[in-house]
């Protein structure tokens, strides 16, 4: 039962059986006490506030009723369902809502600024909805009670996430503060809530989805290995901590011994042409260095006897020419790329292979 509409538009009193006489919202408030009783899920949270206090305070009102009447409400509500066609929302805010995705988000956002409208009935629903490293620098900016409301309201996973990306000392000042929340009112946390997803609207509509490193980063892994080498050494001259990032985004034919899981070998190789895979490993050995060293990874971690094969079949392709080699270790690096899209494999993050 989540269209609650018809509760609302109960047509005006009129019919027989004793009905006739009830109001509107004596109709409709005998139609969610007879759901109620019958054990339905009435999403009445999503009615207009007014109206949910409204409904309430009559059926605080209201004794009882007649079988009769009962029976004509019932009637006159059927026919109501029977007869409406479509429903649509009652103000902008919920036609936003269902053209959520539809529309561009700079035509959605704009609206929203021009009509002074909540982008959803519940800011905290929005709020809860927002990953680990959107909600950090609200964390970060927000005063302590404010972030402590923010994780007592937000999922617990993530409270926990957000906390041990914080420096000690703040995390502690917000967790003594979580413990004074109690006595915190429904309207204060509607009005804080209110007003971070206000700070989230105000935020300017970005144009890529992706940020500058990463977009940087999938450019690079794409570029010949002389042409990336170059660009790395001009950023590390003009800005250390992009190039360093940058790097951390880059994964390469050298990157593979520190990021693919040994387990994951078979499954990439299996992916690959044989005779590209033989290229790309030729031209990585002879290269030395990291190249060599996941050139070496990947004979490791196959079967024995088909190690032994493609090392035969490497030694006996002798010097590779430089293009050649590039464009099978881009193949190589490509089907990695796509199995860890599709969800086949997963790249361990550079993070994680430093605490190991």
């Amino acid at each position: 039962m989540n269209n609650l509409t018809p509760l609302a538009q109960l047509p005006s009193p009129g019919k027989s059986g004793g009905n006739g006489r009830l109001t509107r919202k004596q109709k409709a408030a005998i139609i969610v006490r007879l759901l109620l009783n019958e054990g339905a899920e009435l999403r009445l949270k999503d009615l207009p506030e007014d109206m949910q206090i409204a409904l309430t305070q009559q059926l605080g009102d209201m004794r009882h009723i007649t079988r009769d009447t009962l029976a004509g409400v019932i009637s006159e509500f059927a026919d109501e369902l029977d007869s409406m066609g479509l429903t649509f929302p009652r103000d902008l805010a919920g036609a936003l809502d269902q053209l959520d995705g539809k529309i561009s988000p700079h035509t959605a956002a704009r609206l929203r600024k021009e009509a002074g409208v909540r982008q959803y009935g519940d800011p905290w629903e929005r709020i809860k909805g927002l990953g680990v490293d959107q909600l950090l620098p609200i964390v970060e900016n927000e005063s302590t009670e404010v972030a402590a409301v923010m994780l007592v309201k937000i999922d617990v996973s993530k409270a926990a996430e957000l906390l041990g990306r914080l420096p000690g000392e703040k995390a502690r000042r917000i967790t003594y503060a979580v413990s004074l929340t109690g006595a915190v009112t429904p309207n204060a946390v509607d009005r804080i809530g209110l007003s971070l997803a206000a700070q989230l609207d105000a935020q300017p509509e970005r144009a890529f989805a992706d940020g500058p490193v990463e977009r940087v980063g999938a450019i690079l892994n794409f570029s010949p290995a002389a042409t990336r080498d170059d660009v790395l050494t001009g950023l590390d001259e003009t800005d250390q901590v992009f190039a360093d990032q940058v790097r951390k985004a880059i994964f390469t034919f050298s990157n593979i011994y520190q990021r693919l899981a040994p387990r994951d070998i078979p499954k990439v190789t299996r992916e690959i042409d044989q005779a590209a895979l033989i290229t790309a490993l030729a031209a990585a050995s002879a290269q030395g260095g990291d190249m060599a060293k996941s050139a070496e990874f990947v004979l490791e971690n196959m079967s024995k006897r088909m190690a032994e094969s493609l090392r035969e079949e490497i030694e006996a392709a002798g010097k590779v020419k430089t293009k050649d080699g590039e464009e099978a270790m881009t193949e190589v690096i490509n089907a990695i790329r796509e199995m860890e899209a599709n969800g086949e494999i997963l790249l361990v993050a550079d993070d994680d292979e430093d605490e190991g």
